[in-house]
């Protein structure tokens, strides 16, 4: 195993010490106990706004914490690879961002997420905060894994994040911004496939093994099997592997417009992200469905994991103008 980190046990907190140390104006970390440390929006809590967290395992950089600043999180809660935060965290980063117009937690289908934020709600509600959440679940490759009842939370989330946190940063309330969130949830789905495994630093071996000539078709962000494994095939026959399930789960027809999310899921480079959105710009042109935003790039990673994912998110004129809405983030940054 080769990774450039000091240490398996201080991964986490060396690179978050690395986020606040080079992100000043936009984040703080916040230790919560001796093992468990939050990014924090800068000027949180922002009075009169709801406040918006959300967290996970990390491994999935730049998800949650490159996520926090103006116009999109104003708090992530970050857990050891690949493995939940903790409900001390949650509640932490509740009472940090709360100013007075309720919390929204924003949570992928994941059990130890769930769970675990659940319980955060509910002692947060105890101390007077009110919490609303919303549980993503875009993931059309299987209907149960090995970490979710359900379909996985994916793709959609960081597209959320964004839009929701559009409105939120105008002051809407909190059953409203709730409100936009399931309608995002609804109107987006994802899949994802892998040509290599990725490797826990804790663990320092590969997570599955997947032969030279073969890839894994509906792969999950914590390298969860799929749909199928099949032999290796050119991008355009992955695109179409990809994003015709998505078609389909989504019943797009001729006319409308999506978001089109090519995200990459950590080992690789843009050259192959841009070929699997030409093919997939092709597949939406023959249906008559037009790309009206995009986004391409490293967003919802599985450490050094090959492979791709793919987000169609169903828009209108409310879900384009608040993904249009400034956002000011490590990781993503337009209109201010």
């Amino acid at each position: 195993m080769k990774k450039l980190i000091n240490s398996p046990e201080s991964v986490v907190s060396d690179a978050l010490a690395g986020m606040q140390a080079l992100h000043p104006e936009l984040l703080r970390v916040v230790r919560v106990d001796a093992d468990n440390q939050i990014i924090v929006r800068a000027d949180a809590p922002v009075r009169g706004k709801v406040g918006l967290i959300s967290g996970g395992g990390s491994g999935h950089e730049p998800m949650h914490g490159g996520f926090v600043g103006y116009g999109m999180l104003d708090a992530a809660c970050p857990g050891a690879v690949f493995t939940s935060p903790v409900p001390d965290q949650m509640l932490a980063a509740t009472k940090a961002v709360d100013g007075g117009a309720g919390v929204l937690h924003i949570v992928k289908n994941y059990t130890g997420d769930v769970l675990n934020f659940e319980m955060a709600a509910e002692l947060a509600e105890a101390e007077g905060i009110q919490v609303a959440s919303i549980v993503t679940n875009d993931d059309v490759a299987v209907q149960d894994s090995l970490y979710t009842a359900g379909r996985r939370g994916v793709g959609v989330t960081v597209l959320l994040e964004k839009i929701v946190g559009g409105l939120a940063e105008g002051g809407a309330s909190l059953a409203h911004v709730a409100d936009l969130a399931r309608k995002v949830n609804d109107h987006g789905r994802s899949m994802g496939m892998a040509l290599t495994s990725c490797t826990v630093p804790a663990a320092g071996k590969p997570t599955f093994e997947l032969p030279d000539d073969e890839m894994e078709i509906g792969i999950g962000i914590h390298g969860e099997p799929g749909r199928r494994r099949v032999k290796l095939a050119h991008a355009s026959e992955v695109t179409e592997m990809l994003a015709t399930p998505i078609i389909e789960d989504l019943g797009l027809k001729a006319g409308e417009r999506v978001l089109a999310f090519v995200n990459g899921m950590g080992g690789t480079p843009l050259i192959e992200l841009y070929v699997v959105a030409s093919e997939l710009a092709k597949i939406l042109k023959s249906r008559d469905v037009t790309i009206a935003r995009s986004l391409v790039g490293s967003y919802i990673t599985s450490l050094e994991m090959a492979g791709c994912s793919i987000t169609l998110l169903r828009l209108d004129d409310e879900l384009t103008r608040y993904w249009d809405a400034p956002v000011h983030t490590p990781a993503l940054r337009w209109g201010m």
